[in-house]
């Protein structure tokens, strides 16, 4: 009993979650009791709206259970404040959401690096870095993670600034306001890659980075500077192309 007790990794005791409807008490669970053991793989099946979502929130100390108790790592999650069971979900819980809910503001590796830093984790860029080389796709096939460094802070100068027709309708550009400058955002073709660059000292080091990760491709520089002006990026310019005349 003690060697079953070491090895169970999640347990629920008489887990019951009910809440309040116009109609009265909707019982959504009930006496929810099952154990899971270190190694085993499990699936909670059942009919839309039979409280398939509601568990695994009560399992990950999501939420809170009307009666029963939840054993998750080790940690009685139904003795824990909020923050209690945050810190236990950081360290023992990982979520495959349908959707992807990355954050867009983020990078890829920004993405992955934000769980383990909210888990106080000090190598959370080597880490993240990691999971990104060694995590195979769907096909199984691993990724090449190519590390490309960012233009810095790119503001308008004032020659800029003056030199900007006013539309009306339009946000001004105006002196010292920040310009989103990115290597990233290129255009590939079938026998070229067009690269923004913006006088800045990673300029070259972006070349050299996409001529070895596209060759034998022709890399074509444009002043990136102009394009951001106009509020945009190389992509802006190549998603509609004139037709022939």
């Amino acid at each position: 009993m003690q060697a079953e007790r070491m090895d169970t990794v999640l347990a629920a005791e008489g887990l019951g979650k009910q809440v309040s409807s116009p109609e009265g008490t909707l019982a959504i669970l009930s006496e929810v009791s099952f154990r899971v053991l270190r190694g085993e793989s499990v699936a909670i099946m059942g009919a839309s709206g039979a409280g398939k979502s509601t568990l695994l929130a009560l399992l990950a100390g999501l939420d809170e259970p009307t009666t029963g108790t939840i054993r998750l790592a080790g940690s009685e999650l139904t003795e824990l404040d909020e923050d209690g069971r945050a810190a236990v979900r950081a360290r023992h819980v990982g979520f495959v959401f349908q959707s992807f809910h990355l954050l867009p503001s983020l990078t890829a590796l920004e993405n992955v690096m934000l769980p383990l830093e909210l888990a106080g984790r000090g190598d959370a860029r080597a880490a993240a870095l990691e999971v990104l080389r060694t995590t195979p796709d769907a096909r199984g096939r691993l990724l090449d993670v190519v590390r490309i460094h960012q233009p810095g802070p790119i503001a308008i100068t004032a020659e800029e600034a003056a030199g900007v027709d006013v539309v009306p309708g339009t946000l001004p550009r105006e002196e010292g306001d920040r310009l989103a400058g990115s290597y990233v955002n290129s255009y590939i073709g079938n026998d070229v890659v067009v690269l923004p660059v913006f006088d800045d000292p990673h300029d070259d080091a972006a070349v050299a980075a996409y001529t070895e990760l596209f060759a034998p491709r022709r890399i074509i520089t444009v002043p990136g500077r102009e394009i951001l002006l106009g509020g945009g990026n190389v992509h802006c310019i190549t998603q509609q192309q004139p037709s022939g005349r």
